[in-house]
């Protein structure tokens, strides 16, 4: 709904209302409606425009306003105020308007408020109410608004307010409107007398402001008609003025005027009076905005209202004012306007710059800030003491000594008396205050500030702290504002100005230099003023933060508070002010680590403290005397102050310059105490506790008192020290000096307190060397010190914090020059480390921190050139000094194991940088062979003459007795020096690796430096000295001999390497030489084939044989008896082998090596060589003398080495034949004199005797053998043909000495297989040339001895008792089965040849086949493991092999063969076969009968070979009658059934062999007598009966051929068969006399009844029994002389009888005719009738019986026929 609306409804009420008792009013109300609703437009601009109908229309609201009905006016009102909203209302009526609500303001309370309503309506919508319409406006305000009643009042007022600004409004806008009328401007008279032209809005603003001030001092106004108003009320609205249009005021010289002649004086006079609270506090709040807005244009006023204000709130509730002392609350609302005052930095400056900069004034601000620090400092127990400033785990002591006069300190010096006299402050207090009390916004703030209770008559209740919570808050804002300036304008000056182009960002900026800023800028003028602001006012501030912070404030005010201490550092660093910044670190400092702390943990490790302690230290060091339940720790507080130090000092790293000691020790103590056991635990505590003070809140914390882990803040301090690569190279200098002045003097208190020598004796840390300024007493530093045991084990905090830095600034190292880092770090750490009564861990620890700077930096450098070489020279420089001892520190220094170890860790270090930068090292290879050489000690002189190495080596001349050295550092142990040798010796082998890099003066350093390893006590380095590194040097030299300009440079480098490597060929330690000596041979055989002869010349004979002739000298030392007890020299290389023995296994490798070197140049290079004869003689002599006198294991390779020697002359070109046959020859003199002694021990030495000479070990013995075969190869190969006979011979029997020698120690297994040496031997001989007369015969006859070996020469081997070998035998078994074949095959071959023959080689041969016939089952077994046939079997098998093919060429050869070597050869022939027929069978009665049959049958075969080989030739008239004849007793002999024949003579003459001799037959014998016993069967009844029937065969004329010889051995054969048949039969007639009907055994009765048979189908060659019987059975036996007719008849019979085919059976005739008449039943048996009437076995189907008297029957009937009486 419109206003228009709104005013038609009201006229409408006003009519209604009015109808009865104002009917005139009714009137003019429709008519007014009338005109509205004619035309509401036109109505409404004729009121504006006071038009015709503007009277009509405002009538009726004049009309009922006059009456005295209050619902008439209330609706007359309304309409006013819809006329005005309408602004319906013509200019003219506003004096009408205003006169007619006068009138009405007597009405009730709602009228009253609808003409406030309407009046501000009025005023607002009608700008031009100027001047005294106006002024009864106001006045109708002002007369309501001192109403009793109180909406009516505060409406007024609110209303006046409004009306009020409004008319400050208007002139605002007048200001700004560039249109007003100069007609409307009117002179005004200023208070100072003076006159202004002012327009209408202007004199309406300046007549109400004068009045209100008028009237605030109870003065007449000159404007409004108002005789009283109230001074609150006229303060009120000023303010309100004051507040709004303090710009209006400023513009205006006039309203300033009225401000400083009106209402300044009133304001202190109204502050100087009595107070009152509503006064008092209005003035304060209108001084306050005052001295906020005006303080430049009432300078001198707000000098005296400040000065005024810093007097109330400098006065104690003691002191009196002239109206009486002032109340609390009076002070209060000072404190809350300082407050504001100092959280405006502009005007704090401008206090400053107006007043205290001048000199000329009072000192507002430095007093303001006095005031300040006296005032927080008033009460101390109520502000009580922090629980955590002091540190946890630490009891505070209420019980110091110390003054209370802390106030009176001047506090004006230097920083450190500064820090002293803050602490001094804080200590004196300490002793006022309690735990109880404290600040906190909760518990010492008010709800709602005092100066904000306007509503309040009195003074509220005001918390006793709440003063001194404005205190803190504003020194917090004061110290906020200089930092919210400075800070930015630091940044955009330093950080962010223009730079030029490739000008770095800086990172780490300096401080400003305010005279360097240019005079014109303000915020230079600015600066400046803060600059000497903090200089004047530092020290108070500094002792009220100091004082505040330790008091117990809740973390919100600890946070602003930590933040001012923060802001107060870093604006007097930003600004340069040293001296102040210095003494803020120091109290923070001393916050952050309260020295307490590290005292306590100093208790709690047990530690008494002995150095004095400074008074500051004693007054903050608050002792106790039981140590509290916790341990020792940081608080949050604690660490939120370290946090704050460290930030700071990061942001003002780049100015800090000396000013970094302090920081970094107290950054040394929160190390300590964070990273000690006791201080982490009594740091770290449960997330969330709070203090006594805390405010409770749940919320998160602020950002200062977050991230107070230990880890955490170790992280911000290590970022501290990180941000050092952010330094400019000044900065960093002093950075690094003040690190290494801190750890200079730790390391310096430590060494005092530590070391025990005499104070002259102490090397001391001032050296200008150390850059470290002298080391101050003792407590100086002991109040920063750390505990010195955990020390000793964590390190010093400056070593390990410079080494980071060093790493993180390597780029400075690097490419600054070295007075900016490099020098002041290296030789810091070089002077701890080099500081000998140090403790062992600090320097351990700076040495550790110096290599690994010295490994980064070469790894670094990104250029070549000058600078490369200097970095480089720097590095390896340091590196020296500290690898290499000092010997002008004394032994002490160097031999002690922290030397050692230091030594150890530089070369570690060494090493590392040859790892990963050695190839790009330029210079500086001097100082690293220099380096590694130092750690080389000499070994003992060996107690023999050894090779010395060309270049001496400088022995350590011997250490000067030494002084004791102090406790704890002890003598370093040969382990300890081991150590170093390795690790050096590690980087010696980097430098080998790229030894081709080298010029020929570093390549001699480094070939010197490597044979001083080889000398070392570690075997393995001295091993890998000597085998391998040397190698690798010698090859890079090789390899640059290439370039002949270079070429005799190196070759003499060369020669000079082998000979270093000769010196370690004979060091104690056989690995050690073993490899010296590998290396040596090696590279000569390597790159023999490019030295030339000259070089050659020199290997050999100042290099080979004089290591031939050392080694020589050294094993002859050594008994060869016994082994010599282990020496030291051999006791580090293994205790385990002798050291004869390994000596003798060098020796070893140098044969084998100069062998390989003989093998590989002897036919290229050694033998064109002018001394080649001599050299080779020396070297076969060598050979020689270690085959003959030194110990058995070398002569094999001694041999070997001959042997290739050997082999490689053969490939020599033609024109050195003759150096060839020098070489072959000299050999085989050497052969000849080893073979020599060889057959001359054998038969001396025992395997394990202990003679002089070793026996010969049969090792060596197939390689000496392998030496002649290659000699003889050699000699046949160069003269092409096989040796004579006579070095044959000799050979042979050197051959024989070899195979039969029985003194080795280590004889193999020679049964199954050949052993070497056998093996050799045979293949020594197998490879001589037979077509050689002599020859054949020569091998046939050795190796029928070598058959013999197993039975006559097989030897047990002692068991060796040093060795406990078990006990072995040499049986030769194998070689026997290998020779006898041997034997038939080299007979075959050479059967033809009659030497053999007529030398008896044949019977040689035949003779070594006897013996394991005869043995028979008593030769030794053939075979261990496998299967081979028995000996005998393969000696029967060859023998006969042999008999069946020597008849023949003895036949052919008959001539010219010797009757004694045919009757040699028949009689070895016959000796055989009787071994054969009559060996021992006993053994195959145990065999199963499958076996013993198969034996039979396999002897068999030598009835077969005598009945084909030897029966038809045997009886050649050459082989003598007893010879012949012995094959019939063989024979005999075999064919016995009974081991003793049963009833033969007992008395007959029996052989010595068992046999019975063979005599002459006497035909009429008596019969012997008989006998019961049975006798003993002979194990093989089958081959008796086979030898039986060969005799009766031999005897027989069944075969016809070679009839002569056939009779002869009949003849000579017959006696032995006759005998035979005699002893069955004329046994079984005596035996069965006795025996009666007692049966006889079978076999028996089977020999009786075979006897029987045989004899009755025997038939004779006519007249072998008359021969057999003659004087001459050879002569007779082919052809008998005639009968002799002449005899008698009988001797005629017996005589033709004896002619007779069957002259055996009338031999026989008695003993057949007791046989054919015994009464008793004779033997019978059953035979086939073929076999009785000789008709085939087809034939025969009927068998029949046969018994004893039936074929002597029969027998006698053959003698019958044959005399011819029966037919």
């Amino acid at each position: 709904m419109s206003s228009l609306a709104f005013l038609v409804t009201e006229l409408q009420s006003l009519a209604s209302e009015t109808r009865r008792k104002h009917p005139d009013i009714r009137e003019a109300a429709e008519k007014s409606l009338a005109i509205l609703r004619a035309s509401p437009e036109q109505a409404t601009a004729h009121l504006a425009s006071d038009g015709p109908q503007s009277d009509d229309l405002l009538r009726p609201v004049f009309m009922g306003c006059a009456t005295k009905n209050a619902k008439v006016v209330a609706i007359s009102l309304g309409s006013l105020q819809r006329l005005i909203a309408l602004k319906a209302v013509p200019q003219s009526a506003v004096e009408l308007i205003i006169n007619t609500m006068s009138d009405a303001m007597s009405q009730g309370v709602d009228i009253q408020l609808r003409i406030l309503q309407t009046l501000l309506s009025l005023v607002t919508n009608f700008p031009a109410v100027h001047g005294s319409l106006l002024g009864e406006a106001l006045l109708l305000c002002f007369k309501l608004q001192e109403s009793k009643i109180a909406v009516v009042s505060s409406t007024a007022a609110a209303t006046l307010r409004q009306l009020v600004m409004f008319v400050f409004d208007k002139m605002v806008d007048e200001d700004r409107r560039d249109d007003s009328d100069p007609a409307q401007w009117v002179e005004m008279k200023l208070p100072n007398g003076t006159t202004k032209s002012l327009g209408p809005s202007a004199r309406d603003a300046f007549s109400v402001f004068e009045d209100l001030c008028l009237l605030a001092n109870s003065e007449k106004p000159n404007f409004l008609r108002l005789e009283f108003l109230h001074k609150t009320f006229a303060l009120e609205l000023i303010e309100s003025v004051l507040t709004n249009y303090h710009d209006l005021f400023r513009n205006h010289t006039e309203l300033v005027l009225l401000l400083q002649l009106h209402l300044c004086p009133l304001l202190l006079k109204a502050l100087s009076d009595r107070p009152l609270f509503p006064l008092t506090l209005r003035c304060t709040r209108v001084v306050f905005l005052l001295l906020k807005q005006f303080s430049l244009e009432l300078e001198t006023e707000a000098e005296i209202f400040l000065t005024l204000l810093i007097k109330i709130v400098g006065e104690d509730h003691s002191e009196q004012s002239e109206q009486g002392p002032r109340p609390q609350w009076m002070r209060v609302l000072a404190m809350e306007i300082m407050r504001g005052l100092c959280s405006d930095a502009q005007l704090m400056r401008n206090v400053w710059a107006r007043y205290d900069a001048r000199h000329t004034g009072s000192n507002v601000f430095t007093a303001l800030i006095t005031a300040l620090k006296r005032l927080v400092t008033e009460k101390p127990a109520l502000l009580g003491v922090s629980a955590q400033i002091f540190g946890v785990g630490v009891l505070p002591d209420n019980a110091t000594g110390a003054s209370n006069s802390g106030y009176g300190l001047d506090v004006a010096g230097m920083a450190g008396m500064v820090a002293t006299a803050a602490s001094a402050t804080v200590s004196g207090v300490v002793g006022m205050m309690g735990t109880s009390g404290g600040l906190s916004l909760q518990g010492s703030a008010m709800k709602l500030q005092c100066i904000d209770q306007l509503d309040k008559a009195d003074a509220p209740p005001i918390p006793e702290s709440y003063i001194y919570l404005l205190a803190v808050q504003c020194i917090v804002s004061l110290c906020e504002g200089f930092a919210a300036f400075t800070g930015p304008l630091y940044s955009t000056i330093v950080i962010q100005r223009p730079r030029a182009a490739g000008e770095a960002v800086i990172r780490a900026p300096p401080a400003l230099d305010l005279a360097s800023l240019p005079d014109q800028d303000p915020s230079t003028a600015q600066l400046r003023i803060v600059s000497q602001i903090i200089e004047s006012g530092w020290p108070a501030l500094l002792a009220a933060l100091s004082f505040i912070i330790a008091t117990n404030l809740s973390d919100d005010l600890f946070v602003e508070v930590l933040a001012s201490y923060q802001a107060m550092t870093n604006v007097a660093g930003m600004l340069g002010l040293t001296t102040p910044r210095d003494a803020f670190f120091t109290s923070l400092s001393k916050f952050a680590v309260p020295t307490r702390v590290v005292s306590s943990l100093d208790h709690s490790f047990g530690s008494e403290l002995q150095t004095p302690r400074s008074a500051a230290s004693l007054s903050e060091n608050l002792g106790f005397s039981t140590g509290p339940a916790q341990p020792p720790g940081l608080s949050d507080r604690n660490l939120a102050c370290l946090k704050v130090l460290v930030a700071s000092a990061l942001f003002l790293a780049g100015s800090l310059g000396e000013s970094w000691f302090g920081i970094l020790e107290a950054l040394q103590n929160a190390d300590y105490v964070l990273t000690s056991k006791a201080g982490a635990a009594g740091t770290k505590r449960p997330a969330g506790s709070r203090t006594v003070s805390s405010s409770g809140a749940t919320g998160s914390r602020h950002a200062l008192l977050s991230d107070l882990e230990p880890e955490a803040l170790q992280g911000a301090i290590q970022r501290l020290f990180d941000a050092s690569k952010n330094l400019e190279d000044d900065a960093f200098r002093h950075f690094t000096n003040a690190l290494c002045k801190l750890s200079a003097e730790m390391v310096g208190m430590q060494t005092e307190e530590g070391q025990v020598v005499e104070a002259s004796e102490r090397v001391s840390l001032d050296d200008p060397a150390t850059l470290t300024p002298k080391i101050e007493a003792a407590h100086r530093r002991r109040v920063s010190g750390i505990h010195l045991p955990r020390t000793l084990r964590s390190g010093d905090f400056g070593i390990n914090k410079l080494g980071g830095v060093a790493l993180l600034n390597i780029h400075r190292l690097i490419y600054r020059s070295p007075d900016v880092a490099w020098d002041i770090i290296t030789k810091h750490l070089l002077s701890i480390v080099g500081l000998p009564y140090a403790p062992q861990s600090i320097r351990i620890q700076a040495a550790r921190v110096l290599d690994e700077i010295l490994v980064i930096v070469p790894r670094n450098i990104s250029t070549t050139g000058d600078l490369q070489a200097q970095v480089q020279k720097r590095v390896l420089d340091v590196l020296a000094q500290q690898i290499i001892p000092d010997a002008s520190a004394g032994g002490a220094s160097s031999s002690t194991s922290t030397s050692v170890e230091l030594r150890r860790m530089g070369l570690e270090t060494l090493h590392q940088i040859l790892e990963a930068s050695g190839h790009t090292l330029v210079v500086g290879w001097e100082t690293i062979f220099e380096m590694l050489a130092s750690v080389c000690k000499p070994l003992p002189p060996a107690p023999s003459t050894s090779l010395d190495s060309p270049s001496e080596l400088a022995s350590p001349a011997s250490p000067s007795l030494r002084r004791p050295l102090p406790l704890g550092l002890g003598n370093p142990s040969e382990k300890s020096y081991s150590a170093l040798v390795k690790i050096a010796f590690q980087s010696l082998t980097l430098v080998c690796n790229s030894v081709s890099s080298l010029s020929p003066a570093h390549l001699r350093l480094c070939i010197s430096t490597l044979a001083q390893f080889g000398r070392q006590a570690d075997t393995n380095i001295a091993l890998t000295a000597a085998a391998s590194l040397l190698w690798s040097v010698s090859d890079a030299i090789q390899s640059k001999r290439k370039n002949a300009e270079e070429e005799p440079e190196y070759n003499s480098l060369w020669m000079f390497l082998l000979l270093e490597v000769l010196g370690l060929g004979t060091d104690a330690r056989p690995e050690v030489r073993d490899g010296a000596i590998q290396t040596l041979f090696r590279t000569m055989q390597l790159y023999g084939a490019t030295l030339s002869l000259d070089t050659w010349d020199q290997c050999i004979w100042k290099v080979t044989f004089p290591l031939l002739d050392s080694l020589t000298t050294e094993i002859r030392r050594f008994p060869t008896s016994s082994p010599l007890p282990v020496s030291d020299a051999s006791s580090m290389t293994t205790a385990t082998i002798p050291p004869g023995q390994a000596w003798d296994d060098s020796k070893t490798l140098t044969l084998q090596s100069v062998g390989s070197i003989f093998h590989d140049f002897l036919s290229s290079k050694i033998i064109h060589l002018e001394s080649f004869v001599d050299a080779w003689n020396i070297f076969v002599n060598h050979i020689q003398d270690t085959v003959l006198l030194d110990n058995r294991s070398i002569s094999p390779p001694a041999l070997r080495s001959l042997e290739k020697a050997i082999k490689a002359s053969s490939a020599a070109s033609a024109d050195v034949k003759s150096k060839v046959a020098e070489i072959w020859q000299r050999v085989w003199t050497m052969a000849d004199s080893v073979g020599e002694a060889i057959m001359r021990r054998g038969n001396a030495v025992s395997p394990h005797s202990d003679s002089p000479h070793k026996p010969f070990t049969q090792e060596s013995l197939v390689a000496f053998m392998d030496v002649i075969r290659c000699t003889r190869s050699t000699s046949r190969s160069l003269d092409g043909e096989e040796w004579p006979l006579e070095r044959l011979t000799r050979l042979m029997a050197i051959l024989k000495g070899i195979l039969t020698y029985p003194s080795s120690p280590d004889y193999r297994p020679d049964i199954d297989q050949l052993p070497p040496v056998q093996s050799i031997v045979l293949d020594t001989i197998v490879g001589i040339d037979l077509t050689a007369p002599g020859c054949p015969s020569l091998i046939m006859s050795d190796l029928s001895e070598f058959a013999t070996l197993p039975f006559l020469a097989a030897f047990d081997v002692p068991a060796n008792p040093k060795t406990q070998t078990p006990q072995k035998r040499v049986t030769y078994i194998a070689l026997a089965k290998k020779v006898m074949p041997m034997l038939v095959d080299l007979f075959l071959r050479f059967k033809e040849r009659e030497e053999i023959f007529v030398d008896g080689t044949i019977e040689a041969v035949l003779s070594a086949y006897s013996i394991p016939v005869k043995l028979k089952y008593e030769c030794p077994p053939a075979s261990k493991f496998g299967h081979d046939l028995p000996l005998w079997k393969t000696a029967t098998s060859n023998f006969l092999k042999i008999v069946k093919e020597c008849v023949t060429p003895m036949q052919t050869l008959a001539s010219v063969i010797p009757d004694e070597h045919i009757e040699g050869i028949w009689r070895q022939v016959l000796d055989v076969f009787r071994g054969g027929i009559l060996a021992d069978c006993s053994a195959t009665e145990t065999f199963p009968l499958e076996k013993q049959e198969e034996e039979e049958n396999f002897d068999l075969a030598l009835i077969g070979a005598l009945e084909i080989d030897v029966v038809p030739h045997l009886g050649d008239m050459r082989v003598p009658d007893a010879l012949v004849g012995q094959l019939a007793r063989v024979l005999q002999q075999g064919s016995r059934l009974y081991e003793s024949e049963v009833g033969s003579n007992p008395h007959s003459p029996v052989s010595s062999s068992g046999s019975r001799e063979f005599v002459k037959i006497e035909m009429d014998g008596q019969y012997e007598n008989g006998t019961t016993q049975n006798g003993t069967l002979v194990p093989r009844e089958r081959f008796s009966y086979w030898c039986f029937d060969l005799l009766f065969l031999i005897c027989s004329n069944t075969t016809r051929d070679q009839e002569p010889s056939r009779r002869r051995l009949a003849a000579l054969s017959l006696p032995s068969l006759l005998a035979r048949c005699r002893s069955v039969l004329v046994g079984y007639v005596a035996d069965e006399a006795l025996r009666g009907n007692l049966p006889f055994p079978r076999a028996r009765e089977d020999e009786l009844l075979y006897v029987l048979r045989k004899l009755r189908e025997l038939r004779l060659w006519s007249g072998s029994l008359w021969a057999a019987v003659s004087e001459e059975p050879s002569t007779f036996a082919v052809e008998q002389p005639a009968v002799d007719t002449s005899l008698s008849p009988s001797l005629l019979i017996a005589d033709a009888v004896k002619r007779s085919s069957i002259a055996h059976l009338f031999h026989f005739y008695p003993v057949l005719c007791e046989i054919a008449s015994i009464p008793r039943k004779a033997p019978s048996t059953w035979v086939l009738q073929g076999v009785v009437d000789k008709v085939s076995p087809s034939q025969a189907d009927n068998t029949i019986e046969l018994d004893a008297r039936v074929l002597a029957r029969d027998c006698l009937k053959e003698v019958g026929k044959e005399m011819g009486v029966l037919q």
